[in-house]
């Protein structure tokens, strides 16, 4: 399993928007063929931050999802509205505790 971490900033007029369009496509990220869990995240100290987290069944899967119609039109949406460059890691889970 790999699980992505997205940081993204937005400028603060665009907060709602990048928010509602979340809401429009979360569910359609999540069924995509090869995730697993979707999660949104929000920082603490400024509310413009945001964080996605989510699981893939493999580097393949989350590939196909970054060529995917989808992405596109995700991210053709969403890109216009950072204020910050977005940034990525992907990463292998060790161990969770519950």
């Amino acid at each position: 399993m790999l699980v992505r971490i997205v940081k993204m900033g937005f400028y603060k007029q665009n907060v709602e928007v990048f928010l509602e369009n979340f809401d429009n496509t979360k569910t359609q990220i999540r069924a995509f063929e090869g995730c697993g869990f979707l999660e949104l995240y929000r920082d603490k100290n400024d509310p413009s931050i945001f964080f996605t987290y989510s699981h893939w069944e493999s580097e393949e899967a989350l590939e196909n999802y970054r060529k995917s119609e989808l992405f596109n039109t995700v991210w053709s949406k969403v890109k216009p509205l950072f204020s910050i460059r977005p940034e990525a890691w992907s990463v292998d889970k060790l161990e969770s505790l519950e």
